[in-house]
């Protein structure tokens, strides 16, 4: 089967779930046999995740359709021009910059990219469409989030193969929208899911959230975990002379990083976990920057810095040495995520979670045994709760030894993709 599945760069500047989901799922759709592809759109593909390097074109360049959407001038660029802005060296530079990753500027892009042929992208959207006719002839079309389903009318009528769409964490960009775009968004997805032959939602959790948001009848929508190489994770027991807490997402506001930190200062005031250390990464943006230096502000004023390390590298061997360093986990998402792909690498590493009772979260450790939940989402409640595990060294090993058999036992990739091929030959046929 021909697969190829569209995706968005990111430029590689924090930890990303979406895209270890999305290019693990290639990798293992190839080792079972089938001609699968990512093709990305808006910024290159930079972080490496055992996939030979991307030849493909990058699509929709992310400077080109903000140059066009927002000044008329460039909408008849030449070609040249077109080509400068979407090099790759002008693409990863843009990556770094403030802004490529928040909402605030980009509503009205939004809005256009979902209108597909009657927005002012409709140049890029042929010009993807013919790359995909002319050298790709896939057999089924895999959209990484609801975002892009503006591409989904032409790829259907032009290539006529079906389309299908992943369903991760949407909700995050659109409901930071004002009341307005916000809105207007939801009520557009909701039209252009129409266009959508399957959703797959990463959740229970989120495939209930989302077809109220996107009402998306229940005959097409489908739940089926991320799922990850657990071969690639070294096993060890957590560590615990000293204990050290461990949180890896992007270092931002609403990924919990400042409550964390909160928490931290909280618990270093105990004399009972006087020792305990901190590792962080996942990197962050431009726009986190100033952010993050004050985070590091209170640590430095509350005299517990020299605790804490920062590991900017958290490419695949960064990241799994960064597992097996620590006695567990905590990414106090404020508002909860759809899944969280570090769950799963964490456990396969045999490291307990600790996370907040929202999103999937609940759903995720339930289904595992590989950690516990709390409520509500404060610094005070996160800090009892890792109190009630580092004071019981036996629950940490068994959290340890249940998460990461259930990891290798429910979430292994390769039945995960061919969960997702099912759903695939239902549509073919």
């Amino acid at each position: 089967m021909k697969i190829v599945n569209i995706v968005p760069g990111f430029g590689g500047t924090f930890y990303c779930g979406n895209c270890l989901r999305d290019s693990g799922y290639t990798k293992s759709l190839i080792k079972l046999g089938h001609d699968a592809m990512m093709l990305p759109i808006y910024l290159p593909l930079t972080m490496e995740h055992g996939i030979e390097k991307d030849t493909n074109p990058i699509f929709y360049g992310a400077v080109n359709i903000y140059l066009k959407q927002n000044f008329k001038i460039f909408r008849n660029m030449p070609g040249w021009m077109e080509r400068f802005f979407n090099s790759s060296s002008i693409l990863r530079y843009a990556a770094k910059k403030a802004g490529s990753t928040r909402t605030e500027g980009l509503e009205e892009m939004t809005i256009s990219m979902l209108m597909g042929k009657d927005g002012n992208q409709n140049d890029e959207l042929q010009e993807l469409i013919d790359f995909l006719k002319n050298h790709e002839k896939p057999d089924i079309v895999h959209l990484s989030n609801a975002l892009l389903i503006g591409l989904a009318k032409q790829i259907r009528e032009q290539l006529n193969v079906p389309v299908v769409c992943s369903l991760q964490d949407e909700d995050v960009w659109v409901d930071a929208m004002n009341d307005h775009y916000r809105n207007k968004v939801w009520d557009l997805m909701s039209e252009k899911a129409k266009n959508v032959d399957a959703f797959i939602s990463v959740s229970d959790y989120y495939a209930h959230e989302m077809k109220k948001k996107m009402r998306i009848p229940d005959e097409k929508m489908h739940i089926v975990p991320i799922g990850i190489d657990s071969s690639l994770y070294s096993y060890s027991k957590p560590a615990n002379n000293p204990p050290v807490i461990g949180f890896i997402s992007r270092m931002y506001e609403e990924h919990g990083f400042g409550l964390l930190i909160d928490a931290y200062i909280i618990l270093k005031k105990n004399s009972k976990y006087k020792d305990v250390l901190l590792k962080l990464s996942g990197g962050y943006t431009a726009d986190d920057k100033k952010y993050v230096k004050s985070q590091i502000k209170k640590l430095k004023k509350a005299g517990i810095f020299d605790d804490v390390e920062f590991i900017d590298d958290y490419k695949p061997e960064k990241r799994f040495n960064f597992f097996n360093k620590i006695t567990l986990l905590s990414v106090p998402v404020l508002k909860g995520e759809a899944f969280g792909v570090y769950q799963l690498e964490s456990m396969a590493c045999g490291v307990p979670l600790v996370q907040p009772a929202l999103g999937a979260f609940p759903e995720i450790i339930e289904n595992t045994s590989g950690g516990i939940t709390y409520s509500p989402n404060n610094a005070e409640t996160l800090v009892n709760s890792w109190i009630s595990i580092l004071s019981k060294p036996e629950l940490i090993e068994e959290m340890s030894n249940k998460g990461h058999h259930a990891v290798i036992n429910n979430y292994a990739i390769d039945p995960v993709s061919e969960r997702v091929l099912n759903i695939y030959k239902k549509l073919i046929l």
